[in-house]
């Protein structure tokens, strides 16, 4: 009888163990879950940079419970991502200085990444950015469809970098990248530009050229700049 008894106290105290963890890892998982919801509809434009983020609303959009989505709001703040007006959370913007620094880091680090995937990228990776190239040209009337593909592509040179230290740079950068209302693609013949641009890069990854392609990058990513700013100035023309 004593052995009965020692065998179901500890089958519950296993039970009790197991059901104690079993909140936590679902909290994590749905915080988890919540930030990168909130995220990707920031980067994808839903929401758009003054856009004000109600917790309720969110949480009924992403049919998450209010707490973690609570907690991943609170870390898109520490992020910057998000910014107080009053007692309300909006998406962030980012001012002519903030977007002049941004593009200067984004410009160094890109090159960085480019200059080393010419140096340790695999055949697989360099076919891989090829393949990308033929696709995209499928998509030069579409703006939004090509951002994304953009998006990839750039991914793509960061993970033939073979550095985890500046990947994960290069992910806080495209982050804040998120803050930007719009995307130069949309530009007029911006498509083209762009592809254009990406085959010069390819083709200096392929030949082994880690100075080029550093260069192509950086030419690259300063052509994106410009044309931002003309947008801008443009948006503020019309605004007046």
């Amino acid at each position: 009888m004593q052995s009965l008894w020692l065998v179901v106290g500890l089958a519950g105290a296993y039970d009790r163990q197991s059901l104690k963890g079993c909140p936590m890892q679902d909290t994590r998982a749905s915080q988890k879950d919540a930030y990168d919801l909130i995220l990707e509809a920031i980067d994808s434009h839903i929401y758009k940079p003054g856009d004000r983020l109600v917790e309720s609303e969110l949480a009924d959009r992403f049919g998450v419970s209010r707490t973690p989505i609570r907690e991943a709001l609170q870390r898109l703040e520490t992020q910057s991502l998000l910014t107080r007006d009053g007692r309300s959370l909006i998406v962030a913007s980012l001012d002519h200085s903030q977007l002049s620094e941004l593009y200067v880091v984004r410009g160094e680090l890109e090159g960085l990444a480019a200059k080393l995937a010419a140096r340790h990228a695999t055949p697989e990776e360099v076919k891989v950015l090829r393949d990308m190239l033929d696709a995209d040209q499928k998509l030069v009337g579409d703006p939004s469809a090509l951002s994304r593909a953009n998006r990839r592509f750039h991914k793509q040179i960061h993970l033939a970098s073979h550095n985890r230290f500046l990947v994960k740079q290069l992910d806080l950068v495209h982050r804040s990248m998120a803050l930007l209302a719009t995307t130069s693609i949309a530009a007029e013949g911006r498509g083209e530009e762009t592809l254009a641009e990406h085959a010069a890069i390819v083709s200096a990854i392929e030949a082994g050229n880690g100075d080029a392609a550093y260069q192509a990058l950086r030419d690259h990513i300063s052509e994106a700049f410009v044309t931002r700013l003309k947008l801008d100035a443009a948006a503020v023309e019309a605004a007046e």
